[in-house]
C-alpha cells in the first residue's frame, strides 16, 4: 500500500544528511540546523501534492531549506546571539571530517553575507547547477551568477596571500 509519507521518507533518506549540513552552515547551530531540517520536511511533507517536478527534487527541498532557514534568521533572538558554526564539526559532502588544521576556506565562506553564502554553498557544497540554483533560491540565473561572482571576488581578497586556484573560478563555466 502507498502511502503519501512514502516518497518522503525516501527524500528524508536520500537529502537529510545534505540538507542539515546546509541548514547547520546556513544558521551556525546544529540544534537549530535539526529543527529547520524537520520543519523543512514537514513543510515538504504538507505541500507534497504540488510539487509538479519541474525541478529536480532535490532543488525543490533545498529552497524548502533556504527558506525556512531564512525564516530562522529573521527571528529577533537570532540578532542577539553570536551563534558562530564549530568548523571541526563539520562533515564534507563524502562523509570527510573538516580538517580543523586548515579550515581558512570554510570559515571565509561562512563570514560571506547570507544571500552569496547560500549561493556559494549550493554550487559548491551542493554541487548544484547554476539553473537549480536560480530555481532554489526562486531568483534569475544572472542574479545566481552576481552572487558568486561578488563571493568569488570577497573571498579573493580574504584569501590572498593564502591560496587561489584558477579551477574555483572555471568551475562555473
Amino acid at each position: 500500500m502507498n502511502t503519501p509519507d512514502d516518497p518522503i521518507r525516501r527524500l528524508m533518506e536520500s537529502y537529510g544528511d545534505a540538507m542539515l549540513r546546509m541548514c547547520y552552515l546556513s544558521l551556525h547551530d546544529v540544534m537549530l540546523a535539526e529543527d529547520a531540517v524537520q520543519d523543512s520536511f514537514l513543510k515538504a511533507y504538507q505541500k507534497w501534492h504540488t510539487f509538479r517536478g519541474e525541478c529536480s527534487e532535490k532543488t525543490w527541498l533545498m529552497r524548502i531549506a533556504v527558506n525556512t532557514c531564512r525564516d530562522y534568521r529573521r527571528r529577533a533572538w537570532m540578532r542577539w546571539n553570536d551563534r558562530r558554526a564549530d568548523v571541526e564539526q563539520l562533515i564534507l559532502p563524502g562523509g570527510t571530517p573538516v580538517d580543523s588544521a586548515d579550515d581558512t576556506v570554510l570559515r571565509a565562506v561562512m563570514a560571506l553575507p547570507p544571500r552569496e553564502k547560500e549561493a556559494v554553498l549550493l554550487r559548491y557544497y551542493q554541487q548544484m547547477k547554476l539553473g537549480e540554483i536560480a530555481q532554489a533560491l526562486d531568483i534569475p540565473e544572472g542574479t545566481v551568477t552576481s552572487r558568486l561572482n561578488r563571493a568569488r571576488a570577497k573571498l579573493r581578497r580574504q584569501l590572498e596571500g593564502w591560496y587561489f586556484d584558477e579551477e574555483f573560478e572555471a568551475a562555473d563555466r
